[in-house]
């Protein structure tokens, strides 16, 4: 098979990685890629938004199957494009990629199918949103409606906060046109998880869960970033609580979606908070995590690629099971100084091969580019070092050994990922 894969981050490293492992495959494409992609499959210097670009590739090289890394290509309906053109591709359709493309229909749709989520109201207008604030008051969270790379939340501790995140969002339009709407809603105490899950529509089959670490610094101080770290499993995601995330949240979404006329084939990503209520939903994703899939997928021991053949087919049935390593998976994401502000580029990154030569190592490259012999920086998240072991806390300390081997001018990275796992 010939695959091609839609991304240049480290979800899409740890795709290609997972799908190079693969007896089904013999050539990967990935669009546009990065420095460590290129070690593993063809780069090719088409931008993940380029539908007509990427179709048109697809189709020239006979393309088996072509797997979309990020939300972008999904909500410009990149699906609907290579499904009409004949060719089969991984992920949702148009309309069900507005589950993460836009806040406002995921909360409706959740309020219309009683998926437990916060409570929430929905704003077109600044001085609307700012009177309901100070009527509510602080904390709150205050929700970009559109897609903004990750960091259109803002969960307000004051009343202040709150409005200066409106004004931000919707009269400085820092986010563009994602922030037309808001929404506020009410602040949800307790541990988030990540579940996520892939469906044809009909079957669903769960991928181990994940804890992600938003916030730049340590113990969860700062600015959102789109992900410092994670670890899998995430050990507060009991048996019970899976049951109960997929009863109320998953099924609930994927059949709401059905009545709706709108079928979904790909990974659906659920955020959950613990609460004392209950899991409840925050946010929904329409494609694999960033960075939980670099925890994850190298705990998965399933051929991935027949695994998404069946959901693309319709034929999920066929997959029976998805088979885990046992041990813990720790991913460590090392940024560039200034992150998620503005940050410098093209500094050299020392002490890869170091790194990756410890053993139940990888080292999934975000933000990076080749020269010459050398790779050098070229985003905000730059890497992301994974680590397997027999523990949570050995695979915290083999990853953190592995990081501190690399380093690049500014580099910057959270001491504390998967330590929650250990209290």
């Amino acid at each position: 098979m010939r695959i091609l894969v839609v991304g240049s981050g480290g979800r899409e490293h740890a795709l290609v990685w997972k799908i190079a492992q693969s007896q089904l495959v013999d050539k990967i494409f990935c669009a546009p890629g990065n420095g460590g992609i290129a070690q593993l499959a063809e780069c090719i210097d088409i931008r993940a938004d380029d539908v007509f670009g990427l179709l048109e590739f697809a189709r020239k090289e006979k393309i088996d199957l072509t797997v979309v890394g990020p939300e972008i290509p999904l909500a410009l309906g990149i699906v609907n494009e290579f499904i009409k053109a004949g060719l089969k591709i991984f992920g949702p359709n148009k309309r069900a990629a507005n589950l993460e493309a836009s806040k406002v229909f995921s909360k409706q749709l959740m309020a219309k199918y009683n998926v437990p989520t916060a409570a929430f109201e929905v704003f077109d207008s600044p001085e609307e949103a700012k009177k309901y604030i100070e009527k509510i008051g602080a904390p709150c969270v205050i929700k970009a409606d559109g897609l903004a790379a990750g960091k259109g939340v803002v969960v307000a501790k004051t009343i202040k906060e709150a409005n200066d995140a409106v004004t931000s969002m919707m009269q400085d339009k820092v986010f563009g046109d994602a922030g037309k709407k808001i929404i506020i809603e009410e602040c949800l105490i307790g541990q988030e998880a990540s579940i996520m899950v892939i469906t044809d529509s009909k079957q669903v089959l769960a991928l181990a869960s994940a804890q992600d670490h938003k916030r730049i610094l340590d113990n969860d101080q700062g600015a959102n970033t789109g992900g410092m770290g994670a670890y899998s499993p995430a050990s507060i995601v009991t048996a019970d609580i899976l049951v109960e995330v997929m009863e109320k949240v998953i099924y609930r979404t994927i059949d709401g979606l059905a009545k709706e006329g709108i079928g979904y084939r790909g990974v659906l990503y659920a955020g959950i908070m613990l609460t004392k209520e209950g899991p409840k939903a925050l946010e929904f994703n329409v494609r694999f995590g960033d960075p939980e899939t670099e925890a994850i997928l190298p705990r998965l021991k399933s051929d991935l690629v027949e695994v998404m053949m069946a959901a693309t087919d319709g034929q999920l049935t066929k997959v029976k099971n998805l088979f885990w390593d046992p041990r813990a998976c720790v991913c460590v994401v090392c940024a560039s100084g200034g992150y998620p502000g503005n940050y410098a580029k093209d500094k050299e990154i020392k002490g890869l091969k170091e790194a990756e030569k410890l053993n139940d190592i990888v080292v999934f490259h975000s933000g990076t580019k080749k020269a010459g012999n050398k790779i050098l920086t070229s985003g905000g998240r730059v890497l992301g070092v994974t680590g397997l072991g027999s523990t949570i806390e050995d695979a915290i300390n083999k990853t953190y050994k592995a990081v501190n081997k690399i380093s690049f001018e500014d580099m910057h990275f959270r001491r504390d990922i998967g330590s929650k796992a250990l209290r």
